[in-house]
């Protein structure tokens, strides 16, 4: 699995005459202020004849750059209020796929930022972004190729340090594994190909990798999850498995993180069937477990002390069939609540209640737990907040302040969220309508059009998971924070096409790892 290895690159006069770089990327507001006179002299000189420089990504010759190509990328403005930096993160997109197309492999990155707390990461968010624009599919790689479809294998990030270059690796190997796991295919990414995929990703590492297949088994455990698996049992290769990831740092352990992943690999919608054209796109209804095992993998690799992070994934297909789930269904959660089915296409917290429920016994007699779920779940956290994180937390985890945490550092680290609250709303709507249920799912309309259609599922899974009894006014309250990755999970926002983005990897690392 390669991607662009980060080079801490010490000084850049140096560094143009070095043989192993061929490209020189600048990205900056403006080009007024450069690191060498030579560089500037070249810069100030293109820009006589060529007006795009400064308004748009540009390819120059110049012998000033190492392999004679300067790709000089504007961020535009920095000043404004809602300016931030992911501007750094688009500008080196841009830059890096111009150097990649003119046969650059070995590009030197230099960035230009303010001196501002809200710009202290552009180097590494541009570093990101490069790697982001340069991803391929994971097909792709297997049919053709990875070195003829990502020829670029080192970048050279100019200022940064080798340990700040170890971080970013270990990021961006992360985030690798999050898009390969979210953007491939349902069949070559099915349930247990999903698990070996894991497998594979963590052998070797601190990360031990357990993987349940056992039909009956998995029914005893996990109800909920295996009702939305129930048409899939039918076909071997769709069987679910929920993989099982575990770290734990040196040292006496200070903090204990629990995941719990939606890993829909694809999602027909059952027999609330998705029609209209809306099933394309399915395949990466696992972008919440994708994002799970990739943050796992960041930590696999820095390996922080007096951490243990907990990870469950719930990898199953919901499929239609004879033997599909439905409406009006009551079935009874492994932590002993009664479901009433709503609509079997709000099948992910079906299966996040069941994952929910086994960390939620963990996190019992666990060091400072902090619980947390991750998936693509509603079209309503796309439609309320665009293309970022939507957070939604419990009392004790609002009381720590832990949305508001992860919201902060990811906007220095260009993975931004939106802060939601539960409300007493939310918890009313999924209440039991009669004796026969404790709790209903979902209604039968799109959460998009829904009034808190991505706010009231967490009050579900809070419920069904027995999260209720562990709120902040309890003898034992577990802080505990939903992720709705619904408008964040690609880049761009086509579901079967964009890349994924391999949110909330980046905010994650940056919160607990650093």
């Amino acid at each position: 699995m390669a991607f662009p290895i980060p080079v801490a690159v010490a000084d850049l006069t140096s560094a143009l005459t070095e043989p192993q770089w061929d490209a020189l990327l600048v990205v900056a507001e403006d080009f007024s202020a450069l690191a060498t006179e030579k560089l500037q002299a070249a810069v100030t000189a293109l820009q006589q004849i060529d007006r795009r420089i400064g308004k748009e990504t540009v390819l120059c010759q110049t012998d000033v750059a190492p392999g004679g190509r300067l790709v000089l990328a504007a961020t535009g403005p920095l000043h404004r209020d809602y300016d931030d930096v992911r501007a750094f993160a688009d500008a080196a997109k841009q830059a890096v796929t111009q150097a990649k197309a003119a046969g650059a492999r070995s590009p030197l990155l230099l960035v230009l930022a303010p001196q501002t707390k809200e710009f202290a990461q552009a180097q590494a968010v541009a570093y990101l972004g490069a790697c982001q624009a340069l991803w391929q599919p994971l097909e792709g790689r297997e049919a053709l190729g990875e070195s003829k479809v990502e020829p670029v294998h080192q970048i050279g990030v100019v200022g940064i340090s080798s340990a700040e270059a170890d971080y970013l690796n270990a990021v961006e190997a992360g985030k690798r594994l999050a898009r390969d796991l979210c953007g491939t295919e349902p069949e070559r990414m099915a349930p247990r190909r999903f698990a070996d995929y894991c497998v594979e990703a963590f052998a070797g590492t601190a990360v031990s990798v357990t993987v349940q297949t056992d039909v009956m088994q998995l029914n005893q455990d996990y109800p909920l999850l295996m009702a939305v698996a129930r048409c899939s049992l039918q076909v071997e290769r769709h069987k679910p498995a929920v993989i099982r990831l575990e770290y734990q740092g040196e040292g006496p352990i200070e903090q204990t993180l629990l995941f719990a992943g939606k890993g829909l690999v694809y999602d027909t919608g059952g027999a609330d069937l998705k029609t209209g054209g809306a099933m394309a796109g399915m395949s990466r209804d696992k972008g919440g477990a994708a994002a799970v095992a990739g943050f796992l993998k960041t930590v696999a690799l820095l390996r922080p002390k007096g951490l243990k992070v907990v990870a469950e994934i719930g990898a199953v297909r919901n499929s239609i069939g004879a033997d599909a789930f439905v409406p009006d269904e009551i079935i009874q959660s492994h932590a002993g609540v009664r479901v009433r089915i709503g609509n079997t296409d709000a099948e992910g917290r079906l299966v996040l209640a069941d994952l929910l429920s086994h960390l939620r016994e963990e996190a019992k007699t666990a060091v400072n737990p902090v619980l947390f779920s991750i998936a693509t779940l509603t079209g309503h956290a796309a439609r309320a907040v665009g293309p970022y994180s939507a957070l939604v937390e419990n009392g004790a985890a609002r009381q720590q302040q832990l949305s508001a945490q992860l919201a902060q550092v990811g906007d220095v680290w260009a993975d931004p969220s939106e802060i939601s609250r539960s409300r007493r709303e939310d918890f009313s709507f999924i209440k039991g309508r009669s004796c026969a249920d404790d709790i209903l799912s979902c209604n039968n309309a799109p959460s998009s059009v829904t009034p808190r259609g991505h706010q009231f599922p967490m009050a579900f899974l809070v419920a069904a998971s027995g999260l209720d009894q562990h709120a902040l006014a309890s003898e034992q309250p577990v802080p505990y924070c939903h992720i709705d990755i619904a408008g964040s999970g690609v880049d761009g926002g086509d579901w079967q096409h964009s890349k994924p983005s391999a949110a909330p990897v980046q905010a994650l690392a940056a919160l607990y790892c650093r």
